[in-house]
């Protein structure tokens, strides 16, 4: 159930809805409440699950924009406020959020409003946490690596390579600042 040790010491387990060691649907609390039970003690959650409908306002359905914000908000807030009681004083949550949050774009204003609502909520989650739970977001720009795919979309923006969110999330997790956006630009 559990990966080969990590450097630093880390026991990586992943989960997610196909292909992990761990089966969880984030946007099902009862699958949140089982991925818990499954894992165990954990010293870190982090999060990079979850998609928005790109569609013109116009063109949004109330439907739509719910999926939005349960897929990418309510799902990351579930994890952290059912890990709060069981995970250690020392945990910390990492959620990953994105420049859409600043930089909206046409035809994409689903993202902005979760990616804004998943930082707020660390922001404000990080004076609520229990013991000395921590919680940040990583906040990257387009990857390099999905250029090919979503470059047109981000026309301008420079992109990042995924090591260096990775970088970015090994700083939450073994860093001990909380409450912040961690910029990937």
């Amino acid at each position: 159930m559990r990966a080969a040790p990590r450097e630093r010491g880390h026991e990586v387990v992943t989960a997610s809805r196909t292909g992990a060691e761990v089966h969880v649907d984030i946007t099902d609390p009862q699958s949140v409440r089982a991925m818990y039970d499954a894992v165990g003690a954990v010293d870190a959650v982090a999060c990079a699950a979850g998609g928005v409908p790109w569609r013109p306002l116009g063109e949004l359905t109330v439907e739509e924009v719910r999926a939005g914000l349960e897929g990418k908000a309510v799902s990351r807030i579930e994890l952290v406020r059912q890990g709060a009681p069981r995970l250690p004083a020392h945990a910390s949550y990492t959620l990953i959020t994105g420049i859409l949050a600043r930089e909206p774009l046409l035809t994409g204003s689903v993202a902005p409003l979760v990616n804004g609502a998943v930082e707020a909520f660390v922001r404000a989650a990080a004076i609520e946490l229990p013991g000395r739970q921590r919680i940040n977001a990583v906040s990257p720009t387009v990857f390099t690596e999905s250029m090919d795919v979503h470059g047109d979309t981000f026309a301008g923006f420079d992109p990042v390579p995924v090591a260096r969110a990775v970088n970015a999330h090994v700083r939450s997790v073994e860093g001990h600042r909380t409450g912040e956006i961690l910029r990937v630009e």
